[in-house]
């Protein structure tokens, strides 16, 4: 008898998902709740499993669009188990192979041009390559990023360092001249990325105001604490933290920020739901740190790390990627700038966090060097007028470079005086 495997419901707005990868394969023996297959909606991935132990009989294939119910596979659960596929065996090394890995030279230590200037001459790369491509390597200094091995097992051969030294600047295997185009489906999260995307520019007032910090307090803060903290706290002290603890100080100060539009009314959340804005091999996702101005740095920081290794493994449900109140995207950790997010829909602030550079800037009438980051708070002007965004901005500013005031919400002289 078979057994028929359907695309499962996975959320009241979702009628169709893409099978993006097949875990295993037609003919395969699979256990029960085994996971067979991936499958993305437009909100996130999910997996799914076997019903019943049996043979599986694949009918979707890897890409196709499918609908809410449609039958993805059969499984023959009255079938043997020795019936089964076998997985492929890894296959034995030739004797060709071990005669020639004794003569293989052993692994040769590249050094960067730059480390080579300097005295410091560390390994930056171990590299399996033939003696005489080793040779040149460690001669010519060539990165070896940049060279293309053709020998086997991954090898790199006389010839590949001299292709790459021949052509430098070149992509690794692209031919030169190439007019090759690649069209590629377009997945179901890229789509619903894009539509959101046009709809949050053409269905708000939005506007971004910018501000810059200084991030010497931070910095210090981290430095003097952060082996402590790993210790204490298993898991590392980011800068996220700061940033999620100042901002819901700041959003419940001003809680026109944290507020959206339903229809004429305007809906203020007593609570922050932070989203954090995460890459992902699918897209950027936005999951959700939710009551953060209820928890501890160490917890924001745990929420951080487990959300960004589910979005990393594509294995973030619907519910933690909705409802957020207000997000926080991180464009520095690429090398931006200065960026102008765009809005969350339906939130009506998000914050741009951007990269900490040395910059020299006048404090008490001195020329001093600081490490200064912009933020950019993007806003929908129809919920937030000038005065909350600007002022919600310098508030989020005054908490990051004095972090002391991060316990209290206030000035903690303040605070002990009930100013």
């Amino acid at each position: 008898m078979s057994v028929e495997i359907k695309v499962p419901t996975v959320g009241e707005s979702i009628n169709e998902v893409t099978l993006t990868k097949w875990i295993k394969k037609d003919g395969d023996w699979v256990d029960r709740d085994e996971v067979i297959a991936e499958l993305e909606s437009e909100k996130a991935t999910f997996e799914i499993n076997a019903e019943k132990a049996g043979i599986l009989h694949t009918i979707a294939k890897e890409e196709d669009t499918l609908q809410i119910g449609d039958v993805v596979c059969t499984i023959d659960d009255t079938a043997q188990k020795s019936a089964a596929k076998e997985s492929p065996k890894e296959e034995k090394k030739s004797e060709t192979f071990k005669a020639e890995a004794k003569v293989e030279a052993p692994d040769v230590k590249i050094i960067s041009p730059e480390e080579n200037r300097s005295e410091k001459r560390e390994v930056v790369k171990d590299v399996k390559a033939s003696p005489v491509a080793a040779a040149i390597l460690a001669d010519k200094k060539v990165d070896v990023s940049k060279v293309k091995p053709t020998g086997s097992q991954g090898k790199i051969m006389k010839n590949d360092v001299l292709n790459a030294l021949a052509n430098p600047g070149r992509a690794i295997g692209k031919e030169l001249f190439s007019r090759e185009e690649k069209p590629q489906k377009m997945s179901n999260l890229r789509r619903t990325i894009s539509r959101r995307l046009v709809e949050a520019k053409n269905s708000t007032a939005m506007l971004t105001t910018f501000n810059e910090v200084d991030m010497s307090a931070i910095m210090d803060l981290r430095s003097k604490y952060k082996e402590v903290f790993k210790k204490t706290h298993e898991v590392n002290l980011g800068f996220m933290s700061f940033f999620v603890k100042a901002c819901c100080f700041a959003l419940q100060e001003w809680p026109s920020v944290n507020a959206s539009i339903d229809g004429d009314n305007f809906i203020y959340h007593e609570f922050c739901d932070v989203s954090i804005a995460v890459s992902s091999p699918k897209g950027l996702v936005v999951p959700v740190i939710r009551n953060a101005e209820s928890l501890s740095m160490a917890e924001i920081e745990k929420e951080v790390v487990q959300l960004a290794v589910k979005a990393r493994e594509s294995k973030l449900t619907i519910e933690e990627m909705t409802g957020g109140t207000f997000t926080i995207t991180n464009g520095g950790v690429f090398g931006s700038l200065m960026s102008t997010p765009i809005l969350n829909l339906p939130q009506s602030g998000i914050l741009g966090m951007h990269n900490i550079v040395e910059r020299p800037v006048a404090v008490k009438g001195q020329v001093v060097i600081r490490p200064m980051m912009y933020v950019a708070l993007s806003y929908d002007h129809r919920v937030i007028d000038g005065r909350e965004s600007v002022s919600f901005l310098v508030r989020v500013k005054q908490m990051l470079e004095n972090p002391e005031q991060l316990l209290f919400g206030k000035d903690p002289v303040k605070a002990l005086l009930q100013l």
